[in-house]
């Protein structure tokens, strides 16, 4: 059983949406059955699959089935977070129930919780770019407080991952590592999310994968931030190849 990464799914397979990404370069023609063709060939059923955000360009959870029923028929767990363009996204609840009433029974919401997985606990949120320069919201947007909600919730998903570790820990005298997704960088280029990071420092956390990021195909896909992993994970950059991850592997 393995794990796998890939965000920003950005699917539109419901006709009605019709807001493909061809638009956006060369690499994204033909993308949804790309990432159809790639995630066949290397996901079985008992393998999970993290999508941390922009996975539907629906705009509410009704328009989004299409896109999640593609998303069930392909095999594995599937464990996704929420983007910045997820407008679809509703309460876990609503959610829940939305999933159940149409069979969508392998897709599980990581946001504000955490999962064992394998050898490992997994957890995340959406995270935010500080930088108002890097955002193009419309209207006034307190971008503190943004922040400070989403620190909340990274702490909540992190509080839950620790919690999951210790159980670990006791029954099998193994203490698993924490991963943990988000869709915005908490770093990137000169870019610096001072909240994360430091929230991410508390916890002692050493691997973090992201998504969000488009089109800089010639970055590394991992750089070191004192001390921590990041990796990117957009769908684009990876040319629509599920990354396996194996949490811990690289942590001394």
């Amino acid at each position: 059983m393995s794990v796998f990464v890939m965000s920003d799914l950005h699917l539109s397979t419901d006709s009605a949406t019709n807001k493909s990404m061809e638009v956006f370069g060369r690499r994204w023609i033909g993308y949804t059955e790309k990432i159809r063709k790639n995630w066949e060939a290397v996901v079985s059923p008992d393998d999970t699959v993290v999508i941390p955000g922009d996975i539907s360009w629906a705009l509410t959870l009704e328009d989004s089935l299409s896109d999640f029923q593609f998303i069930q028929s392909l095999p594995g767990k599937k464990l996704i977070g929420k983007g910045n363009h997820d407008f679809w996204w509703s309460t876990a609840s609503k959610m829940n129930r939305f999933f159940t009433a149409h069979g969508i029974d392998s897709v599980r919401i990581l946001y504000n919780n955490a999962y064992v997985v394998e050898d490992a606990v997994l957890c995340g949120t959406r995270g935010w770019f500080l930088d108002e320069k890097q955002q193009l919201t419309v209207g006034s947007v307190d971008y503190r407080r943004i922040v400070n909600r989403e620190v909340i919730r990274l702490r909540l998903s992190l509080d839950q991952a620790v919690r999951l570790r210790d159980e670990q820990a006791a029954l099998t005298g193994r203490t698993p590592p924490i991963a943990v997704f988000l869709h915005f960088p908490p770093v990137w280029l000169d870019f610096v999310c001072r909240e994360f990071v430091d929230v991410l420092h508390e916890y002692d956390i050493r691997e973090c994968w992201f998504g969000h990021i488009h089109g800089m195909y010639g970055m590394p896909r991992s750089f070191d931030f004192e001390g921590i992993s990041m990796t990117l994970c957009s769908s684009d950059f990876l040319n629509f190849q599920l990354m396996p991850i194996r949490p811990g592997e690289y942590v001394e």
